[in-house]
Order: C-alpha cells, then sequence, then structure tokens
C-alpha cells in the first residue's frame, strides 16, 4: 500500500538478491533463500529508525522463462511474512522482469527499469515521500550504484559480511 504524499522520509533501497538474501542463481521460492547474515535485523533497525525501506531488484529469471511475475510477487509477499516474525516489513519491492537477451519473447527489450537504468529508482520516489538528500541505495553490483546515481542518491557497495553492520555504519552518514 502506497501512503499519501507525506512528510518527505529518509529511505534505504536495497537490492535484493546478493544484499538481503544470497544470490544463489534465480531464487524464486521460499525455500531457495538464504539470509544474508544480519539482513534481518538491518530492515528491522531501519523500519525502527523510521526509514522507509524499499527494495529495487533487476528479476532476468522471469525474461528467461525460469519463473512468472506471479511467483516474483509471492515471494516478495513471503518476505513480508517472514520478517514480521521480528517485527520487521519491507514498504515496497520494485522489479524489473525484462532482459535484453530474454528466452521469453515479450520479455526481451531495453527499458528504462532495469538497472543499471533508473526507472524503478523514479518509480519509487513518485510513490513514495523519499527525502532524496537522506537516501542511499545499497547494492552489489556496479549496476546498482549506477542507478543511484542516476538519480543523485548515494549508493554504497555491499561486497559481504553482516548487513546489519554495514548499515550501521553508512545509512549514520546520511541521516
Amino acid at each position: 500500500m502506497v501512503p499519501p504524499q507525506t512528510k518527505k522520509r529518509p529511505t534505504v533501497f536495497f537490492d535484493r538478491d546478493g544484499v538481503l538474501n544470497e544470490d544463489t542463481g534465480y531464487p524464486h521460492q521460499p525455500s531457495q533463500i538464504v539470509w544474508i547474515d544480519g539482513s534481518i535485523e538491518a530492515v528491522k533497525y531501519l523500519n525502527d529508525a523510521g526509514y522507509l525501506v524499499l527494495v529495487i531488484t533487476n528479476q532476468a529469471g522471469v525474461a528467461q522463462g525460469y519463473f512468472d511475475e506471479p511467483t516474483v510477487n509471492s515471494l516478495h509477499a513471503w518476505f513480508n511474512q517472514h520478517l514480521a516474525n521480528w517485527g520487521a516489513h519491507i514498504d515496497a519491492f520494485y522489479y524489473c522482469p525484462h532482459h535484453p537477451n530474454a528466452a521469453v519473447e515479450r520479455y526481451r527489450l531495453v527499458c528504462s527499469c532495469r538497472k543499471p537504468a533508473p526507472g524503478l529508482l523514479l518509480q519509487a520516489i513518485a510513490e513514495w515521500p523519499v527525502d532524496l538528500k537522506r537516501s542511499i541505495l545499497i547494492g552489489d553490483k556496479e549496476s546498482d550504484l549506477a542507478a543511484a546515481a542516476a538519480v543523485n542518491i548515494k549508493g554504497v557497495h555491499f561486497k559481504s559480511g553482516n548487513l546489519f553492520s554495514f548499515v550501521k555504519q553508512n545509512v549514520s552518514q546520511v541521516s
């Protein structure tokens, strides 16, 4: 549910695979999700601190025919069901199902939503009261950071380790 445009809030945009959960090669079922150490705690910490938490993710598995869009949406609903066990939540998920070399023809295109293009970020910024100056994107690929730069949001590269510790170190620099 998208809130009415209210007071601007700091926001943390997360890439999904490789940041919140391990990138195990097109994970699309709850049984395939292995949470990154500290990721659940990081989301709760941000929720408790008043940040919006939004996920911005390329999902080329749809374009390659490995799974469909309802499967992506079901997995994202499961993410929030799982996070609720710890009193945490992700405010919204945004994903791109396209790929220029897609096996599924209707998804074979160069679009404005596939990172490094900023389309998903622009959509989220239009729909949520994001304070751009106090927001960051945490991603594990250069394409994530390029999308953040395209909309003047600080991008930080998460390589590995405990996401909660990483968030505490990097988020304090923008608040």
